[in-house]
């Protein structure tokens, strides 16, 4: 059963279905992605430098 559903998962994602409009999570291409990477990179920086002056 698992091997049928996968492909037909895979099949059924298209970007027909994709929606529009306002929704909660930032895609590549909103400002807002930049913004969470550079977060991403001073809480990983900061743990960093915190676990090696220990």
């Amino acid at each position: 059963m698992i091997r049928i559903t996968i492909p037909l998962a895979a099949l059924w994602a298209t970007p027909l279905l994709a929606h529009d409009g306002m929704h909660l999570h930032p895609h590549a291409d909103h400002p807002a992605w930049s913004l969470v990477m550079l977060a991403s990179a001073v809480v990983g920086v900061a743990a960093y430098l915190a676990w090696r002056r220990r």
